[in-house]
């Protein structure tokens, strides 16, 4: 086992260097549809290089932690968004880059109404819903060429709730 990660909960402060938290817990930036409805105006910087955006709907099995971790994933074409399609927590574990690899794991937990954007090239860990449904709608890239690129760690690492 290489370490352990202990979560955090999930901040745009915190997060910032890996992409942008989406989530409706301040003001709406304008009131819209006679009134009734707040909009949170540009949450996310969407960036798919040659490609376009596309949606498509994950279904991702629920696990619990501890969780290890093994390998990390990033996206050098496009950044890519996870919006839960329930109110339920899900594991976002990130990392700097180191030369082309993943550094050191940040690991955080969704609060409800919570959703993610990673920037492109940003290390990440797989989806990891905490409960069912584990739905997703995805934002990402649809595009000719590859645009995964995969670290497998020697040795895991361990995620612990905080």
């Amino acid at each position: 086992m290489t370490g352990r990660i202990r979560t955090q909960p999930l901040t745009a402060a915190a997060f910032a260097p890996f992409g942008d938290v989406l989530d409706a817990t301040d003001e709406p930036d304008k009131i819209i549809n006679q009134g009734l409805c707040g909009r949170h105006h540009d949450r996310a910087r969407l960036d798919f290089g040659t490609g376009r955006a596309g949606i498509s709907l994950f279904k991702a099995q629920p696990r619990a932690l501890p969780v290890h971790l093994d390998m990390m994933e990033r996206h050098p074409e496009g950044s890519q968004a996870f919006l839960p399609m329930s109110l339920d927590p899900f594991l976002v574990i990130v990392a700097p880059d180191a030369g082309g690899r993943p550094g050191q794991p940040l690991a955080f937990v969704t609060a409800p109404g919570q959703a993610v954007n990673y920037h492109r090239g940003t290390w990440h860990g797989v989806l990891t819903p905490l409960a069912d449904p584990g739905l997703f709608a995805v934002v990402d890239r649809i595009g000719a060429g590859p645009n995964l690129q995969e670290h497998w760690f020697d040795q895991p690492y361990e995620v612990l709730r905080a």
